[in-house]
């Protein structure tokens, strides 16, 4: 399975509209966004798409309509989305997938759980770990550019793509 992942969207719907409308070309199963979405504009937007999306808040997400909307929409669609304000842990293609916005949450959330990856996002950065006994990977922050990634669940890799 392939799973677009992003973060750090900050009501840039130009970008985020770009990089859905590749999701859906190449295909993907989910989408992840890690945090800060900023606006209900956004959440709307990728919820258009009709893709599974798995989520959290990031520290600028402080709109209520916004935060309502991810809410409604997980209960709406059970298994296939899921919210929380914090983390989520979920299964997807077979591997055992943390979520949360800030990588200092990571032990927070996750020191005790078997994981074969976690996502983040608020430090504007891409970034993959290679000296960690779980992949820890930051897509990059939409806010900057077309900056995301795709994970691969059956090669277990992830490809970033970024166009300033």
């Amino acid at each position: 399975m392939k799973i677009l992942v992003i973060s750090d969207s900050h009501g840039n719907i130009a970008n985020l509209k770009h990089v859905m409308g590749f999701a859906k070309k190449i295909g993907v199963g989910a989408v992840i966004h890690t945090g800060d979405w900023n606006t209900i504009e956004t959440v709307e937007l990728v919820l258009s798409f009709g893709i599974p999306l798995y989520t959290v808040l990031g520290n600028a997400d402080v709109r209520a309509e916004a935060i309502q909307k991810l809410k409604e929409s997980a209960s709406l669609h059970g298994k296939s989305q899921k919210f929380d304000e914090n983390f989520l842990i979920i299964n997807l293609g077979g591997k055992s997938i943390g979520i949360t916005h800030k990588p200092s949450d990571n032990k927070k959330y996750f020191l005790d759980k078997k994981l074969d990856i976690i996502f983040n996002g608020h430090l504007h950065s891409k970034y993959e770990s290679s000296q960690t006994p779980v992949k820890i990977v930051r897509p990059g922050a939409i806010i900057n550019g077309i900056n995301f990634a795709i994970y691969d669940t059956k090669t277990n890799k992830v490809e970033f793509i970024e166009e300033y």
